[in-house]
């Protein structure tokens, strides 16, 4: 136990060596939670996802520099994973909580007309789609487009007319 004390510290009165032996624990505790998580964690970028990535890193963070105690902030962390985890599941049978966790994509563009009102409901101006035109779908102009949307993970997907 005195090996452990020495190595790991405790409370907030942390060596450099100490801190840096907390980080290495904890990024392998990261790392086998963000398995568990699951791969559409860092893959969908949704806000659904993105948060149990920053929730993680704001929880952790505390066990590094001594902030909180190490073992109840892994658990903790162990817990939201599991809620993640389990909501993601939930999303891809029901589609309300689907749409509560991570929206609708919102269409931009359809049948040769703008959808302003769609637009600044996503904070999206003209300029910018047809950037996201240029840069996505390699067309210069929207009568080239069938439709645009905005996805729930905040993307623009183009549909290009087929010719």
């Amino acid at each position: 136990m005195k090996i452990l004390y020495h190595l790991f510290g405790q409370g907030k009165d942390l060596s450099a060596m100490q801190m840096c032996a907390r980080a290495v624990v904890i990024y392998c505790i990261a790392l086998v939670l963000l398995r568990i998580s699951g791969r559409r964690t860092f893959g969908k970028k949704t806000a659904f996802d993105n948060t149990i990535a920053i929730i993680l890193g704001a929880v952790l963070s505390r066990a590094v520099v001594g902030a909180s105690a190490f073992l109840p902030t892994v658990a903790c962390s162990l817990v939201l994973v599991l809620i993640h985890r389990g909501l993601a599941w939930a999303s891809i049978h029901n589609k309300t909580i689907q749409h509560l966790l991570e929206g609708v994509s919102i269409p931009l563009y359809k049948n040769g007309k703008l959808n302003k009102e769609n637009m600044n409901t996503a904070l999206i101006s003209e300029d910018e789609l047809k950037g996201d035109l240029r840069l996505k779908a390699h067309i210069s102009r929207l009568a080239e487009a069938e439709e645009i949307n905005m996805e729930t993970n905040g993307e623009v997907s183009v549909v290009k007319k087929e010719y």
